[in-house]
């Protein structure tokens, strides 16, 4: 077997240990609340939105659930291209930089919209509910670290 054949077999041995200790870990270990679950909670149940709020925010989502899909399927398309790069090349070469970039490029994307939308819900609100929902948008931002 040739050393480039072994280094190929090595990683490929590498990244299905690695999935299968993904796999392990979700199956074993308690699943963490979704990241924004918080800011979806403070914002439908703590905040006592007004019927024209809740008709306004209805639209908002809708609209943004729209958006977030057609940008997931971005980001999986440009995961595709990334897995066709790296068996083309084996290695980090072109290809693999260009979808790389690609890659990050769609995941910008979907924060920059997601964010967009964070501060269209808070333009619905009274000035008095602006407080607890600026505190839930820190939260879901920096839950799990430190």
């Amino acid at each position: 077997m040739t050393s480039t054949k072994r280094v190929v077999l090595c990683a490929l041995l590498a990244f299905l240990a690695a999935i299968g200790g993904v796999f392990i870990g979700r199956a074993l270990l308690p699943q963490s609340k979704q990241p924004g679950a918080a800011l979806h909670e403070v914002l439908h149940h703590k905040l006592a939105l007004d019927g024209n709020q809740q008709a306004r925010l209805k639209v908002l989502e809708d609209r943004f659930a729209v958006q977030r899909r057609a940008l997931e399927l971005e980001m999986r398309a440009a995961n595709a291209r990334l897995a066709e790069a790296i068996e083309a090349e084996h290695g980090n070469g072109p290809r693999v930089a260009a979808a790389v970039d690609q890659s990050h490029a769609a995941m910008g994307e979907l924060q920059k919209a997601t964010l967009a939308h964070i501060f269209a819900m808070r333009q619905l609100l009274r000035p008095e509910q602006t407080s607890q929902f600026d505190d839930a948008v820190v939260k879901a931002l920096t839950d799990g670290q430190g």
